[in-house]
């Protein structure tokens, strides 16, 4: 957890995929921050009960609510059951993602749709559910990854859902930005999370190699640069695609 003060307190911040992961590591970081925090995530699980329960321990101002964001209904349920809870909604952390990995001969429509209908189009049926109960001025972050940058074999439909995430971002904050908000991009690295651990010893390495640092991210280090983009001090910084990928 970050010693730097990001200002955050008595801020609304709703984080998509937040009980994993990037998404969990923002939650916690936001919440130790003093914002208030509306987090959604797809299914019942462990990792949601523990999040449930680390917030309580914090004290902290913290709803998670279930919500599949591929469909538009849900999302427009979420954003308004957020401005409910909290009032105006300071900022955006778009992070819910899902990835496979399957050469193009393999890859059928519905697994293309699958991934794209979550990492891209769930993030325009949030952003678009949000802009009623936005503040003044607010922030928006969308989280893609270096792969939209570099490519990746069996992996066509994630790299085009994370290309497209970034071309989202720019066209947005082109659009949004003379309404106060700034709208930008996190391009993350590896980072230690549960899709590491089907991860082989010698595929680690590899990874490791490719690396400039020489080490995967930890998922603190990208929610510390995200709460960065949140905070007042990324004020003139908008359509930006920041990469966190410790060298690639």
């Amino acid at each position: 957890m970050t010693n730097v003060d990001f200002a955050l307190k008595g801020r609304h911040v709703l984080v998509t995929g937040g009980a994993r992961g990037i998404g969990r590591a923002t939650v916690l970081s936001l919440a130790a921050q003093g914002a208030s925090v509306t987090a959604c995530y797809v299914n019942e699980s462990k990792q949601v009960e523990s999040l449930r329960r680390e917030l309580t321990e914090q004290g902290a101002q913290g709803t998670l609510v279930r919500c599949d964001i591929t469909d538009h209904e849900q999302a427009e349920r979420l954003c308004a059951e957020a401005h409910e809870t909290y009032g105006a909604i300071d900022a955006v952390v778009n992070n819910a993602g899902v990835i496979s990995h399957l050469p193009l001969e393999k890859l059928a429509p519905d697994e293309w749709h699958r991934i794209l209908d979550t990492n891209l189009t769930g993030m325009y049926h949030v952003i678009r559910a949000t802009l009623p109960y936005v503040a003044e001025v607010a922030s928006i972050v969308n989280i893609s990854s270096a792969v939209a940058h570099h490519g990746m074999p069996a992996a066509a439909h994630y790299v085009a859902s994370k290309a497209g995430v970034m071309g989202l971002t720019k066209a947005l904050a082109k659009e949004l930005g003379p309404r106060g908000i700034r709208v930008n991009c996190v391009a993350s690295g590896l980072v230690e999370t549960d899709q590491m651990k089907a991860v082989t010893a010698e595929g680690r390495a590899r990874y490791e190699q490719m690396i400039a640092l020489g080490r995967l991210g930890r998922p603190e280090e990208i929610a510390e640069v995200v709460l960065f983009l949140v905070s007042h001090a990324a004020r003139y910084i908008t359509g930006a695609t920041l990469d966190a990928d410790g060298g690639i």
